[in-house]
Parts: C-alpha cells; sequence; structure tokens
C-alpha cells in the first residue's frame, strides 16, 4: 500500500521525531486520500498524524535492534530534500 515510507528501524543515528512525523503525515495522506491540507480537513488530519507519531515512536523504542540498517537513505537526511526544505524555510 505506502511502498514509498521508508524504514525507520535500525537508523544510526536513531530516526528523528521530524521523520517520524514527516511518515506518519505520508501514512495518513496516503490512506484519506487528501493531498492538500485544508481547512475543512486540517483537524482530522492533525490528530490523526499525532496519534499515528505516538505509537510509530513507541514501537521503534519496543522493537528490538535490526540486524542491518534499511538499504535507503530517510528523505529528511538526503542533502538535496533538505537543501529544498531550507530554500522553502528561507522564501517563507
Amino acid at each position: 500500500m505506502c511502498r514509498n515510507i521508508t524504514p525507520l528501524r535500525g537508523l544510526e543515528p536513531a530516526a528523528t521525531d521530524e521523520e517520524i512525523q514527516a511518515a506518519a503525515l505520508q501514512f495518513v495522506r496516503k490512506v484519506s486520500g487528501v493531498g492538500t491540507v485544508t481547512d475543512k480537513t486540517r483537524d482530522a488530519i492533525e490528530r490523526a498524524v499525532a496519534e499515528i507519531t505516538a505509537s510509530t515512536t513507541r514501537l521503534l523504542a519496543e522493537l528490538p535492534p535490526r540486524k542491518q540498517p534499511p538499504a535507503t537513505v530517510p528523505p529528511l537526511r538526503r542533502p538535496e530534500v533538505r537543501a529544498r526544505i531550507a530554500a522553502k524555510a528561507a522564501k517563507s
């Protein structure tokens, strides 16, 4: 279903809160079919993201260590993505 969500378990250093929240938002957008958050969808989306972020954080903390790191680098750790986020923030 959500093939493009990057595995967060086993990252070194461990997955950040920002990475977990980004994965939760991606999941919520995928299952809800909501691509753009509007005033009508904001509360429901934010509530779902918060719940999934909390559940994911607990899950990652409770699982045993992973024997091998994930095969792909999470998007928020890629230099080109970080540069795009920084450029967008600079425009604001």
